[in-house]
This record gives structure tokens, sequence and C-alpha cells, in this order.
């Protein structure tokens, strides 16, 4: 871990706001992705990792080790986006005509985030925590309060399926359904 991480969390839990911002600052990929992988809409994403900073920077003098200020503001994250997706009533927006996106890249990510928005909430969660955001077995395990066990069975599953969308040869993209 960054000795510069540890420091700025020690100085936000004794109440210096520059070092709770610098922490934050450098987590907003890692906030966005995982409230990505709870909550389907960017706005509820933004409204969320709101909430969660203001949340934590009411709360961050009781964090005991300053060191976890990473998983404990992805543990007050996931907390607000499963109560906001509860909470959420269901609204349908349809997408602008007049844009157009052409780029693979963009198409490539698409067709990844659809793979993704397909999986189980719980398999989703483990993959974007693992690859995307870099939480090793044992952190993710005490972010999601399971055990190590667990995570290393959710990830198995998931690049199963993931394999089994991207795989499917029928000229759609779908789960591949094997037979037992």
């Amino acid at each position: 871990m960054d000795a510069a991480f540890v420091e700025d969390a020690e100085r936000a839990v004794a109440g210096e706001k520059e070092a709770f911002v610098r922490l934050v600052m450098g987590m907003e990929r890692t906030l966005y992705r995982v409230s990505r992988s709870i909550l389907k809409s960017d706005s509820e994403c933004v409204d969320a990792v709101q909430e969660a900073v203001l949340n934590a920077y009411h709360a961050v003098h009781t964090l005991r080790e300053p060191r976890f200020f990473k998983t404990w503001m992805v543990q007050i994250l996931m907390n607000v986006c499963y109560r906001m997706a509860r909470e959420k009533t269901k609204v349908v927006l349809l997408p602008d005509p007049e844009r157009r996106e052409t780029e693979r890249s963009l198409e490539a990510h698409v067709e990844l985030r659809e793979a993704l928005d397909a999986l189980e909430e719980d398999l989703r969660l483990a993959i974007e925590l693992h690859y995307l955001e870099g939480f090793t077995v044992k952190e993710m395990a005490e972010i999601l309060q399971v055990a190590e066990g667990t995570i290393k069975s959710r990830l198995a599953k998931a690049r199963t399926k993931l394999a089994s969308w991207f795989l499917s040869d029928d000229g759609e993209r779908g789960w591949v359904i094997y037979e037992r």
C-alpha cells in the first residue's frame, strides 16, 4: 500500500479536509465502477457516489484503521447503491435517435457492459471489483463480508458465464446453455 495514501488516510481521520478530498479524488474511477456494477444509470451512479462521499466525510473520524480507507469507502458506497436500488421505481429511458456511436472501442465497451449486466449482481460485482478495480480476493471478502472461498467461487462462475457469452456462435449474443 502506498505510504502517501496511508498518510492521507490518517490525516483525513484526524479531520484534515484536503487529505479526505485527495483520497476520494484518487478513488473516483473505482467508486464509479462499483456503483455502475449495482446501478444501471449513470445519473444514479453519480448520485450514489456523491451520497457515499458525504456519508464517509461525516463518519471518517470513526474509521479505526486508516489503511483500510479504500475498502471502508467502497462498503459505504455499496450500502448506498443497494438502498437506492431497493427504492428505485422503474423508468425506461429511450435512446436519442440523433446520436450515433461508430467507434469500435465504444462498441466493444458496450458489448462488455452488456455481458456484465447480464450476470447476476454478485457475480458482476466480483468481476468488477477484482478485474477492473484491482481488489484482492481477501479485500473483496472483507468488503462483501463473505468467505474468501465464496469470492473465488463467484469469480470462477462469472468467468465461465462470460466465456459462454463471448463464445456463443449462433450469431446472437447470449448465454450458451450446456445440457448435462
